[in-house]
């Protein structure tokens, strides 16, 4: 093997590509199997306790995961496509029971396998990246800012839901959705909340009840100790080119 700059500059690329496939959501057929967290269920206490990471993920995860499967049972060739481009036409499926568990069930599994990605124990949270960090300086003034409104979207949101940040036209925005609607899904969530999604919070009860009980906002600030900002700053990174 030869040790030449070039040889190190390609194989710190070929690094950069694999760590961003890895932090990639969903792509296979819509079909799935639960993946496995990528930390321990104790690797992000005290800020989210590990019975709520193991019931959230074995449980409620499992559960989204087994009634997409049993709907798509039913429909071969909806079942074979790629759950992000399932989820993007929505009203292309005509059966209204069927689209329905599909955006509810599918939505959740493609929700939550991002959720665990742009996770990490606090101690590798890291910070946004100076690409990330000037955009989020230029669209909300600061970070403080930034985490205020991404907060508030998350605290205001009635019932159960997601908070996220999501690059729309090359620029920030911060958004909110019900259920496990999410803003890549065209015809279902109004288009001026779509976008791709770099960070995303689940504020449904589930996701920190048996800690925080109904205080949703202790929640959301314990939250930001575990982002995993290297993994936002590269989705950041490839939804803004």
């Amino acid at each position: 093997m030869t040790n030449s700059p070039l040889d190190r500059r390609k194989f710190l690329q070929l690094g950069t590509l694999a760590a961003t496939a890895a932090m990639a959501p969903v792509a296979a057929r819509a079909a799935a199997t639960l993946p496995a967290l990528p930390y321990g269920f104790a690797a992000l206490e005290p800020h989210i306790d590990a019975l709520t990471m193991e019931i959230h993920h074995d449980k409620h995860h499992a559960a989204y995961i087994k009634n997409l499967n049993t709907a798509l049972d039913t429909a071969a060739e909806l079942a074979a496509k790629p759950l992000p481009g399932l989820l993007a036409d929505l009203p292309a499926i005509p059966d209204q029971v069927l689209r329905t568990t599909v955006r509810n069930n599918g939505g959740g599994h493609w929700n939550h396998d991002f959720f665990w990605k742009i996770m990490t124990p606090a101690s590798s949270s890291g910070a946004p990246s100076a690409e990330l960090g000037s955009a989020i300086q230029t669209t909300f003034g600061s970070v403080d800012d930034f985490k205020k409104a991404f907060a508030e979207a998350g605290t205001k949101r009635f019932g159960s839901g997601w908070a996220w940040l999501i690059v729309q036209d090359g620029k920030l925005k911060v958004v909110s959705t019900p259920n496990q609607d999410n803003p890549q899904m065209k015809g279902i969530v109004p288009d001026s909340d779509l976008g791709t999604p770099i960070l995303g919070l689940d504020v449904w009860e589930h996701a920190y009840y048996l800690h925080y009980q109904n205080r949703r906002p202790d929640y959301i600030a314990a939250w930001w100790n575990v982002v995993n900002w290297p993994a936002v700053s590269a989705l950041y990174a490839s939804a803004a080119k």
